[in-house]
């Protein structure tokens, strides 16, 4: 009688391996500041790494392709008055990036697709609302130009960056520091772990705490919650004895956990990256050399060990490239930018295959740069999961858009009516007496015009005639 030992799983056999050294990027002065973020943004298009600067807070940001040694006077984007604290680009548009900083202020940023001549200063818009520091960002993942933000003030607040409105602001629900925020898959729900030790699920457009479980992980030390593919939560946590653990939540039963395993023991916050597509959870401790990764299924034990990349340097933050940045043609299911202290070294993560032909297990359809909704319409109570693309043909990048700001006339209370105007110096109606105005304008501008017409008729004959005398 034979019976099966093994656990059958494509994944079983996931190979990582460090980029050659000419595909790394040298000599960035990677940013000091002690903080739980991962310091480092990707998508398939940029590389951005908050670094090191001398009075404020900047970031670079480098076209992927840009490997090799970076020049010293490479062009920064520098606009925060202290240090920043967390980069996130936006899912639906690749030249968008969002910094948060210690000076209490989000700022989003247009990236051009050409390398800029000096450094970008200029924000498209800056975000103010909180009174303490800002060290936690992350964009709906479905709907256009909402961004979540939370600070030291403990609260958490959801931007409409088009308008540059407040959405919602979360500020009754944690009575201390929110330790990290993440979105579930249509953007419907929050998963929120806090230094009270307790691990809340929020519905932000109702205001209301759904579900909470006090002490998910025993220990004082940071924890960390993502949402799997199933409505779980996966967090990552200490235990009293300060071993590092890692554990399964259904929010509907918070009772009990679903699994809960002891790993090692040591200080660094692991920063949990989960891949919905193959509902793998890749754990990256700060200050470790190794890269944990695990696959997630229905069957006991729930979360299964798969294996460990390890390495000789620590990280000290770690970018991990969207699903539609990856290189199909390679069955690459994961790619992470390891920082070090100079430099970010990109690590592959593929499953071998024999065949070159496209591998539809490994690449199912994936959530593209598409919104599926707006951001009033997510507002007024409506939910959709991702517009998804097909990997199959690889991912093109789109070129360069922009976003635009369109900042509301709060002194218009009256609702609008039609399409807007864009000269904002009067939206009420045209009085005859603004007419007379206008027109007086118009026949004064005109006479100026005449007279300046004039003016360069007589110099120019003048210049004929000082040209004929020297002939």
């Amino acid at each position: 009688m034979s019976r099966r030992v093994v656990r059958q799983s494509k994944f079983r056999h996931v190979f990582g391996q460090a980029a050659k050294a000419d595909q790394a990027y040298e000599d960035i002065r990677v940013s000091k500041v002690t903080w739980d973020s991962s310091f480092c943004a990707v998508n398939p298009k940029f590389l951005a790494i908050i670094v090191e600067a001398g009075g404020g807070g900047a970031f670079i940001v480098l076209p992927l392709a840009k490997t090799g040694r970076v020049d010293k006077n490479y062009p920064l984007v520098t606009g925060h008055t202290a240090p920043v604290l967390d980069i996130d680009w936006c899912p639906h548009n690749d030249n968008v990036i969002a910094s948060a900083s210690d000076d209490t202020t989000i700022m989003v940023w247009q990236i051009p697709d050409y390398t800029p001549m000096r450094n970008i200063t200029e924000p498209i818009i800056t975000l103010e609302g909180h009174s303490k520091r800002v060290g936690i960002l992350s964009w709906h993942p479905t709907a256009r130009n909402v961004l979540l933000s939370a600070g030291g003030d403990n609260v958490i607040i959801i931007w409409n960056v088009g308008t540059g409105e407040v959405l919602l602001s979360l500020d009754d629900m944690h009575p201390d520091v929110i330790h990290s925020v993440c979105w579930n898959s249509n953007g419907s729900l929050l998963a929120t772990t806090c230094k009270d030790k307790t691990l809340r699920v929020i519905d932000p457009r109702k205001g209301q705490v759904v579900a909470e479980r006090f002490a998910a992980h025993e220990g004082m030390r940071p924890m960390r919650a993502v949402f799997t593919r199933q409505g779980h939560i996966f967090t990552t946590g200490f235990t009293r004895m300060s071993q590092r653990e890692l554990g399964l939540w259904d929010p509907n039963n918070f009772e009990e956990p679903v699994a809960l395993q002891e790993m090692d023991t040591s200080n660094g916050v692991l920063l949990p990256f989960y891949d919905p597509d193959s509902s793998i959870v890749y754990l990256c401790g700060k200050g470790d050399s190794s890269i944990r990764y695990f696959e997630i299924t229905d069957e006991p034990p729930f979360v299964h060990y798969l294996n460990t990349f390890s390495s000789k340097e620590p990280q000290r933050g770690m970018g991990f490239m969207p699903k539609r940045g990856l290189d199909v043609s390679k069955c690459e299911i994961a790619r992470f930018y390891k920082l070090h202290e100079r430099k970010c070294e990109p690590i592959i993560m593929t499953v071998p295959r024999k065949s070159d032909l496209f591998q539809d297990d490994l690449y199912p359809d994936t959530p593209g740069p598409e919104p599926a909704l707006e951001a009033d319409e997510w507002l007024s109570g409506q939910d959709a999961e991702p517009v998804l693309i097909s990997l199959r043909d690889g991912y093109v990048p789109p070129k360069h858009r922009e976003l635009r700001v369109t900042k509301r006339n709060i002194l218009d209370v009256r609702p609008p009516s039609g399409p807007r105007r864009s000269q904002s110096a009067s939206d009420a109606p045209l009085s005859q007496h603004t007419l007379e105005t206008l027109l007086e304008e118009i026949k004064a501008l005109r006479e100026r015009v005449q007279a300046q017409e004039q003016r360069i008729t007589a110099l120019e004959n003048m210049l004929c005639e000082l040209v004929d005398g020297t002939d």
